[in-house]
């Protein structure tokens, strides 16, 4: 049996696939989806196409992760002796090992004390403790940051999240998805205060973003940790992390998860979030369709004014020419000098928005697109600079 050129481990089959009709480029590959096992690949060849036989790597499934546990807190003294008995039960059984991130965003109550009481008998609790009150999404973002795990877990500290959710969505993780979501389907909430105003949101927010979601508001979520590190959340934008995730590459999926009734203590959420919800969609709208190139948004919005002065001046001189109205007292002719500023001001602000972003990913060291993986570039590398060293000498 013949041998490939590319690895001599690779075994082809004798006889060679045969096209239907022809191709313009015969060395691109005319079968993008045949639904080939995942031990094939189609491999060319400056000859003939043969189907390729690979020893793939098997899935992720069984192996052990370090789970990282991030649990924002505010005046919850009572429920935390439950939710860390909750997660102990949740997380021994798992073939993983875990860290429990409690982050107290400045309560006034017993939390703090509470917390200490944890940490000192439990060295896998690791608490971050705020001077003040600073938010869910602030709470949430020192969370991650300071994670150490492959996988990032995120859950409320009011029991209404059950932490036996964890492993269903862990072998979602596990399957290849990079962020899985909770939807608390069966919702333990009032109806006017909590479960209308977040259905008219996720709906509206589902509509305006793309983003197919039932549930934008379940804190219960399992990401990859170097998905949730990528994230930068400010204001309270924890609500949103699946589309920011989605816009950096994630594969998402949103699964049912149980929802139970609060027990101890008070909701720190109501109806007055809406306005809060709406002008945070507006952020994220232009974070994920023009931080990138501002000037798709602004340039377009100084054309459109253009247009319009143009048309309106068209109307103006048409009007004075052709019937002799008087071009002062015209409203056209002032329409037709505001549009202009306005459509000056707009390219000018779409020219400052395209510096203000490049300044950004430079200054946060970011890039507009998320790497997946590599493959032999560090050992290019390597062999490059081993390439060099002797020239250099010898010059």
């Amino acid at each position: 049996m013949a041998k490939s050129r590319l690895d001599p481990q690779f075994e082809f089959f004798n006889t060679p696939l045969r096209l239907k009709r022809p191709h313009r480029n015969r060395f691109a590959n005319p079968f993008p989806d045949w639904g080939l096992p995942k031990n094939f690949r189609l491999a060319m060849t400056p000859l003939r196409l043969r189907l390729t036989k690979l020893d793939l790597p098997q899935t992720s499934q069984g192996l052990a992760m370090h789970l990282s546990v991030v649990v924002p807190i505010y005046n919850e003294e009572e429920n935390l002796p439950h939710l860390y008995q909750g997660l102990l039960n949740a997380l021994d059984p798992l073939p993983h090992s875990y860290e429990l991130i409690m982050v107290n965003d400045g309560s006034r109550d017993q939390s703090a004390a509470v917390l200490d009481q944890l940490a000192q008998a439990d060295d896998r609790v690791k608490v971050v403790e705020f001077r003040r009150n600073f938010g869910q999404t602030a709470a949430m973002q020192a969370g991650i940051q300071a994670a150490s795990g492959d996988v990032v877990i995120t859950i409320d500290a009011d029991l209404q999240n059950d932490p036996a959710d964890i492993a269903m969505m862990l072998d979602q993780i596990e399957q290849g998805y990079d962020l899985v979501h909770g939807w608390r389907k069966k919702r333990q909430d009032t109806f006017i205060n909590r479960k209308l105003p977040s259905k008219i949101a996720n709906w509206l927010i589902a509509k305006v973003t793309g983003f197919p979601v039932n549930d934008l508001g379940c804190t219960l979520k399992v990401i990859r940790t170097e998905i949730a590190q990528e994230l930068q959340l400010y204001g309270e934008m924890h609500r949103f992390i699946p589309i920011l995730a989605h816009w950096r590459g994630a594969r998402c999926v949103e699964v049912v998860t149980n929802h139970r009734p609060r027990l101890f203590g008070q909701s720190k959420y109501g109806i007055s979030r809406v306005t809060r919800v709406l002008l945070d969609l507006m952020t994220v709208k232009y974070l994920i369709q023009y931080v990138v190139s501002p000037m798709k948004l602004f340039g377009s919005i100084g054309l459109m004014c253009a247009a319009a002065a143009m048309v309106s001046g068209t109307a103006t001189l048409w009007m004075k020419l052709g019937q002799g109205v008087d071009m002062t007292g015209n409203p056209l002719l002032l329409l037709s000098a505001f549009c202009g500023m306005v459509a000056v001001q707009f390219l000018c602000l779409g020219m400052l928005g395209e510096l203000c972003s490049r300044i950004y990913f430079q200054v946060q060291k970011t890039t507009p697109y998320g790497v997946r993986r590599t493959l032999n570039l560090e050992s290019g590398r390597e062999a490059a600079t081993v390439q060099m060293k002797p020239k250099r000498e010898a010059a």
